[in-house]
């Protein structure tokens, strides 16, 4: 095979070690081979880079093992062209297997140009990955503590749930901080309510009537302080989300204009995607690459499973949650399509499908600065305006009416 990098090293990453093994093409285009072994603390390190730069090295591949492969990639890049490499792809045939000869497989696969890079954003896009997934973290942790308060309620039999929409809203919460404090009756704890909830006061005295004891208490109590402590949390989260955005806020508003994107999955697109879309030669392989693409697996002739793939999780769900906000938009084109796949494939292919048009809607907006163009619900209809047509005369037809059709010349 060809041989396309003249200088090239691979990287076995683990937590403790790696193993480095640098092949060499010399002039009569025979393979020189040198292995070395390195710690992975931050001095160890850097005396890898300085060893490659000795070695005339311009190419370093590396599995992406864990979180481990991070640190060495944050040290050596700028000084080298890296890779980075699914595990799978790479994966060695079966026999013989240690850290050298996987050093080895990977440096010879490098030089070779057998590695399919992963993407890795620059380091900003990084550091604003690293914040929209901790939220993402944070938020699931805000809605388990919620969960086990309104658990302890239902077994001290505090039925407030089932009258207040919202337990944590300002009115419950200042009948959840009387709860804890243990010295209010029910109908001075109801008289809590605000606004609209007044107008169940007699609901809520009823509900609040349980049997709130001091271990109830207790715990109710360290709920709320966790609840507060996150989301307190949450809040200087978002601030510092909100400054890591400022340099793409054009993209950023951008996103916003698509139907169901919020400033959260605007952010979250940005944080998981990038703004560069030349990372990705097409809208198909950036849709490949999260998840939202059909599967393509067909062997003898059959086409096999059509189900999509893993891909990136974090905007795998946020492109789902913003197809299902964006099939309550009416008038919009992504809920008629909604609609249309639900009646044959049912609620989550769906959810999927129009997941993959936000997706290649937003493709194609960072990639030529564009913004978003609604076609509107009608669109679909306009394509087959002469089926469409067929169809409902037939539909009417057959509930025995006679229809007759005219050209409206104005329209």
């Amino acid at each position: 095979m060809e041989i396309l990098v003249e200088r090239g090293c691979g990287l076995d990453v683990h937590q403790a070690t790696v193993v480095a093994c640098v092949l060499r093409v010399l002039a009569n285009r025979q393979i020189q081979k040198e292995i070395r072994s390195f710690g992975t603390t931050t001095r160890e390190l850097g005396e890898l880079r300085l060893w490659l730069q000795a070695k005339g090295v311009t190419h370093v591949a590396m599995e992406s093992t864990g979180v481990y492969w991070k640190p060495v990639y944050a040290i050596l890049e700028g000084s080298f062209e890296l890779i980075v490499a699914n595990a799978q792809h790479i994966k060695r045939v079966p026999g013989r297997k240690t850290d050298v000869k996987d050093a080895e497989w990977i440096a010879d696969l490098l030089l070779h140009g057998l590695i399919k890079p992963s993407f890795v954003p620059p380091p900003a896009i990084r550091e604003l990955r690293d914040l929209t997934r901790y939220r993402r973290k944070l938020v699931a942790s805000q809605s388990a503590e919620r969960n086990r308060l309104l658990k302890l309620l239902e077994t001290a039999n505090i039925k407030l749930a089932s009258v207040a929409s919202d337990v944590f809203g300002v009115s419950g919460r200042l009948m959840l901080a009387a709860l804890v404090e243990g010295e209010a009756t029910p109908q001075q704890m109801a008289d809590l309510a605000k606004r609209k909830l007044r107008d169940k006061l007699p609901q809520l005295e009823l509900a609040l009537e349980g049997r709130m004891e001091e271990h109830h208490r207790f715990l109710l109590k360290m709920q709320l302080q966790r609840l507060g402590a996150v989301e307190q949390d949450l809040g200087e989260l978002e601030a510092r989300i909100q400054q890591k955005l400022q340099p793409y806020q054009k993209q950023f508003e951008l996103l916003k204009q698509i139907p169901g994107v919020d400033a959260t999955v605007a952010a979250i697109i940005i944080a998981e995607l990038g703004v560069d879309m030349s990372v990705f030669p097409s809208a198909s392989q950036a849709a490949t690459w999260t998840g939202v693409a059909p599967g393509n697996r067909e062997s003898a002739g059959k086409r096999k499973s059509g189900r999509t793939t893993q891909g990136n999780v974090y905007l795998k769900t946020a492109l789902v949650e913003a197809a299902l906000a964006a099939s309550h938009q009416k008038g919009s084109y992504l809920r008629d399509k909604f609609y249309r796949v639900k009646a044959r494939r049912g609620h989550k292919r769906a959810a999927v499908t129009i997941a993959h048009k936000i997706l290649v809607s937003v493709y194609h907006m960072l990639s030529g600065g564009v913004p978003y163009r609604e076609l509107g619900d009608l669109y679909l209809d306009k394509l087959n305006k002469n089926q469409l047509a067929r169809n409902l005369v037939r539909r009417l037809e057959r509930m025995g009416f006679t229809v007759t059709l005219e050209q409206n010349l104005a329209a």
